[in-house]
């Protein structure tokens, strides 16, 4: 019964469009008038089947392209138009069907692969829908929209440098400057926090992390072991996680929630909560909350407090930092003021991260830091001892498949007066 509806209602509402295009003088035809069918070139109505989809009318417009199909199988305009019908509608089979009919037939025809780019896209398969892209740049190299396109598939894919680089070019070919800018900036949290934020088509994310440390003078070594479980939501992300920790010859466990949550535009939150039921070498209680804002051109400022409340004492560790994303390139400075009842200190860190593969996945890091702290002295007035320390680390992270990577690293740190700290670390990632 719907077929019968459907194919009874696209020629009266086809009939109503050409009225129109065929005679725009003339009043419009009656509902049933086949005779402006008949006398309607094809090209006519063609428009008008895309004229139906416009206008809300989809069902009718893939009807009237069907009829049109019929008469002139084959034809790349009428595979184009019900193609991205199919699309609209997220229909996305039949929409790859008629698109890669179309540009079998007409690999030249620049419009038949940019739809085509598109339906991988909406449908979360980036990387086919950056080869098609890249097509419609062969066919149109100095189209600004072509590199756009491009660009989001690069994004959504992972692959940070590609689409930095396919901006640029789109703004130098004459793209609107506030998209441009708008499509720069969503790129910055991606290479900012690469284990938060996973290209398009993830949901979760597991990880399992393991360490270990040892120290000169010798004295029993550190491991350290995390696992995690992340869920990604549109807005905002959360992980559940397991730490274990063996130092010092003693055991201890605790159980966090790191989330990070979209506020603003250009702005984002990490939040953390954690805490350890036996507190032998964890806090017992130990929050989190750090705010990123992005401003200028790759530009991102933060703020934080960690509050770490040990069942003797409370450690409050602020921060402030600025970030900047150049090229390949993302570095970071981070200074911590830290503050207890008996103790305070000030550090800073450096952070670069290298995006050697050109996407957000596979990059090598590179860490340093340097500070200073303060003890106070038992049983003398306002006595106090200063403390310098160093740290250098270094990072691998490397993912063969998309589902799937790992991360190697090594650590050293050297507090004076006390230990000299060399780590070796190891992360496995999957996910789905």
């Amino acid at each position: 019964m719907k077929l019968t509806c459907t194919r009874s209602i696209a020629p009266l509402a086809l009939a109503l469009s050409l009225a129109g295009a065929v005679a725009s003088a003339a009043p419009p035809p009656a509902p049933n008038d086949q005779a402006t069918l008949a006398e309607a070139s094809f090209d006519e109505q063609v428009r008008a089947a895309r004229a139906l989809a416009t206008s809300g009318h989809r069902e009718e417009s893939l009807a009237a392209y069907t009829q049109l199909l019929q008469r002139s199988p084959g034809n790349t305009d009428v595979l184009l138009g019900r193609g991205q019908v199919y699309a609209w509608e997220k229909r996305w089979p039949e929409a790859e069907d008629d698109l890669r009919a179309a540009t079998a037939r007409s690999p030249s025809y620049a419009g038949a692969w940019s739809a085509l780019g598109d339906v991988y896209l909406w449908s979360r398969r980036p990387e086919q829908a950056v080869d098609a892209y890249g097509r419609w740049i062969d066919l149109k190299p100095d189209d600004a929209a072509a590199y756009m396109a491009r660009g989001r598939a690069h994004r959504a894919a992972g692959h940070t440098v590609p689409a930095h680089n396919d901006f640029e070019v789109a703004a130098a070919l004459g793209a609107n400057p506030a998209q441009v800018a708008d499509a720069q900036r969503s790129l910055e949290r991606q290479a900012r926090n690469p284990e938060a934020f996973v290209p398009e088509g993830f949901n979760w994310q597991l990880l399992f992390g393991a360490g270990q440390t040892e120290f000169s003078p010798d004295r029993a070594g550190w491991l350290d072991y995390t696992l995690s479980l992340r869920r990604y939501f549109e807005s905002w992300s959360l992980a559940a996680e397991w730490l274990k920790a063996d130092r010092f010859r003693k055991t201890d466990d605790a159980w966090a929630l790191d989330a990070y949550v979209d506020l603003w535009p250009r702005a984002y939150a990490n939040l953390r909560f954690q805490q350890s039921p036996d507190a032998i070498l964890y806090p017992e209680t130990s929050w989190r909350a750090e705010v990123f804002q992005g401003v200028g051109q790759g530009w991102e400022l933060s703020a934080g407090l960690d509050q770490l409340l040990f069942r003797s004492n409370t450690v409050d560790i602020y921060s402030v930092g600025a970030g900047k994303y150049v090229g390949a390139w993302y570095l970071r400075w981070k200074h911590l003021f830290t503050y207890s009842d008996s103790s305070d200190g000030n550090s800073d860190q450096l952070l670069g991260r290298w995006y050697y593969a050109g996407n957000g996945d596979d990059y090598l890091e590179f860490r340093a830091g340097k500070g200073r702290s303060n003890q106070d002295l038992a049983g003398t007035a306002g006595g106090t001892s200063a403390r310098d320390s160093s740290s250098a680390g270094i990072a691998y992270v490397n993912f063969p498949h998309p589902q799937w990577g790992f991360k190697v690293g090594a650590s050293y740190g050297d507090e004076e007066d006390a230990f000299v700290a060399r780590g070796t670390h190891a992360t496995l990632y999957y996910r789905w």
